[in-house]
């Protein structure tokens, strides 16, 4: 039966990605998930997806604001462009999406089902069903604007949907796995990631069991307006008892800070992920070191990448680490270092065609500075986090560092914000 994992407070923004960082997004968040089910599977990729924590992560690696709702509208975006004109090789289907897009769900299933052989308005119902568990059963005060829809030739599927608050300026996101479903009103949740808004009424539990059956044999019995006449009686006659509290979950809380800050990030691991990219650097990846400029910042920005491949959930409690790779397009915890995430594609292309024909060695080299960033995390130490974002900044025309603002160029001398990053060194697109 597949559980709640988790809850986590997600501020909601606005805007759009720009296309520079949306390409790339799309090119990379491929090449993740190609990396991923060549090593691990379909399933397993599935089930990363029904991980809040890790999705955040995956988010946050290529480049998206690491703590915002956008990071939701965005993944599943680049996974639909770069992974359907894969569908035929890889098997995975993407569906819906933001609006407008997220109705069109269920036509996509059943398209899907008559073109590879499932039963697609089945996953049409189910699509349908799950919308309605977090828009109806689910009463949290989230509307729901989103509805992705993941589904495998085998008819196995994850759907990640997110509602919003507009009075709280909070967004909630929901991650439902198929994988061992037994009941959709039955706490059907893989998780579900947002803090308590108040009171919440979640039919979906299964300790609501009881009271959904007597909301039925309620409606049967009296009918919707002899329904009305009960409860304005019930109100009438007072507050009653409180309910107890519900369980409380694990929850992932994203702060309205938009600056990555030391309490984001657990500090121990990002030393570990720049340690091994020094240390299997020169044995791994000679050639990408010889890369005028970037080659060493790559190897910081892959050690990300592979932990996103390769790490197992427990390593995914700090999204905002994994924003060190590439930044972000708002400059946090600094601007976009083009050259670099231009070279992680390279080397993530290079090493996914390769395994494609059976040639493993890059792919392995990967794996092995994941391996490498475990070990050394136990002794290894570093610079503070505000020495490595102003190091980042220094670098950021150098790196070709763009943001939604402009790009990066060389500051004037003391012309620096509080961020390190060069009040006057911006130009505009």
């Amino acid at each position: 039966m597949a559980q709640r994992a988790g809850n986590a407070d997600l501020p909601l923004h606005g805007g759009r990605v720009p296309k520079w960082l949306g390409d790339r997004m799309t090119r990379l968040g491929t090449l993740i998930t190609e990396a991923i089910v060549h090593h691990y599977g379909r399933d397993e990729f599935l089930r990363r997806l029904a991980h809040p924590f890790w999705f955040q992560s995956f988010g946050a690696v290529m480049g998206m604001d690491w703590h915002s709702s956008g990071i939701t509208t965005s993944v599943i975006g680049a996974l639909k462009r770069g992974l359907t004109p894969l569908s035929g090789e890889l098997g995975i289907h993407v569906c819906g999406g933001r609006g407008q897009h997220s109705r069109k769900t269920p036509g996509e299933l059943i398209a899907i089902g008559d073109r590879i052989g499932f039963n697609g308005a089945a996953l049409a119902d189910a699509s349908r069903l799950v919308a309605k568990v977090d828009s109806a059963a689910v009463q949290d005060g989230f509307d729901l604007y989103l509805h992705g829809f993941i589904v495998t030739d085998d008819a196995k599927w994850v759907v990640v949907q997110q509602g919003m608050n507009g009075d709280r300026r909070q967004a909630r996101r929901y991650h439902w796995l198929s994988e061992g479903l037994e009941s959709f009103v039955d706490s059907p949740h893989a998780a579900i990631e947002g803090r308590g808004q108040g009171k919440i009424i979640n039919l979906a539990d299964r300790r609501a069991a009881r009271s959904r059956a007597s909301q039925v044999d309620l409606l049967s019995a009296f009918g919707p307006d002899g329904l009305v006449r009960e409860v304005a009686m019930i109100e009438s006659r007072g507050p009653a008892l409180a309910a107890p509290a519900q369980l409380i979950l694990p929850h992932l809380v994203m702060p309205a800070h938009h600056d990555v800050r030391e309490s984001d990030v657990n500090m121990r691991r990002l030393h570990a992920n720049f340690a091994a990219a020094a240390d299997r650097g020169p044995k791994d990846f000679e050639e990408l070191l010889l890369v005028p400029g970037v080659g060493a910042r790559t190897v910081k920005a892959l050690a990300m990448i592979a932990e996103v491949v390769h790490g197992t959930p427990c390593r995914f409690s700090d999204p905002a680490r994994f924003s060190l790779a590439h930044g972000g397009k708002d400059r946090h915890p600094f601007p976009v270092p083009l050259k670099v995430y231009d070279e992680t594609i390279n080397v993530m292309k290079s090493a996914v065609e390769k395994g494609r024909l059976g040639r493993e060695e890059e792919l392995a080299a990967l794996r092995r500075l994941d391996e490498q960033s475990r070990r050394m995390e136990r002794y290894v130490t570093g610079p503070d986090l505000k020495e490595i974002v102003a190091g980042e900044f220094r670098n950021s025309p150098r790196f070709g560092g763009r943001s939604v603002f402009g790009w990066e160029r060389e500051a004037e001398v003391g012309q620096r914000d509080d961020a390190g990053a060069a009040v006057k060194g911006r130009t505009r697109n």
